[in-house]
């Protein structure tokens, strides 16, 4: 099975450089790009696409190919901890600029007294 490209998940965009990312919204397809879970509980069929303007669509066979070795059965714990490494990266940064946001003004407010 390949990706559910009627799934109204699904969703395909194509980078300036040429590269194409297809991906399910919803972070339920681990093995994305190349395919979907078999029983996927959260397939909804795309009823329509009213408007919408679309590019040119790149097929499956014009991408990279599936890795030829097989994969972990556990790809979808990994690609989660790999997520939480990154997600938590973030929050990091985010809260490092609030600190100095607001050493910035505390020393703001002491200047004005």
């Amino acid at each position: 099975m390949t990706m559910r490209v009627d799934c109204r998940h699904y969703q395909s965009r194509t980078y300036t450089n040429g590269e194409a990312v297809r991906k399910c919204t919803l972070d339920l397809a681990p093995e994305a790009p190349w395919r979907c879970p078999a029983d996927c509980p959260r397939y909804e069929r795309k009823m329509l696409d009213a408007g919408w303007q679309y590019g040119s669509f790149v097929p499956q066979n014009e991408t990279e190919a599936e890795p030829a070795e097989e994969m972990p059965a556990d790809i979808a714990a990994l690609l989660d901890e790999a997520e939480n490494i990154v997600n938590d990266a973030g929050f990091d940064l985010i809260a490092e600029e609030e600190r100095k946001a607001s050493r910035k003004l505390f020393r703001k407010k002491k200047r004005k007294r």
